[in-house]
């Protein structure tokens, strides 16, 4: 009599799509490490920190802190509502466009205006 022992394969497991949801810090602009003075439109300025907060309520806000020319710091912050599809996320900003972000484990990486973002939570 033989005996044969028939092991059992677990199913494949599937990643799950990441859970965007948190808060973030600015750590690059264009891969430059923050703070970093870059051009954009013509203008030069200094980024030198930001954030980027996704709710599970499917709004999101970006805040970042930087210097113009002419010194001091000026902050913008800016309310969008997103949708998700998987790692990919679509946010409408209130009075703007449209900008397309991908969450991959820990990071966020957004183009805003041809400008790469990306952040750590």
């Amino acid at each position: 009599m033989v005996l044969v022992w028939a092991g059992c394969k677990q199913p494949a497991k599937v990643a799950a799509d990441p859970d965007p949801v948190g808060t973030y810090a600015l750590v690059s602009v264009d891969g430059n490490k923050v703070p970093c003075t870059l051009q954009h439109q013509e203008h030069t300025l200094t980024v030198k920190s930001g954030s980027f907060i996704i709710g599970p309520d499917g709004t999101c806000s970006s805040r970042v802190v930087f210097s113009p020319p002419s010194g001091g710091d000026s902050t913008r912050e800016v309310k969008a509502t997103y949708t998700r599809q998987g790692s990919k996320l679509t946010m409408k900003w209130e009075r703007a466009g449209m900008t397309t972000g991908t969450v991959e484990g820990d990071g966020f990486t957004m183009n805003n205006e041809g400008m790469i973002f990306a952040y750590r939570k």
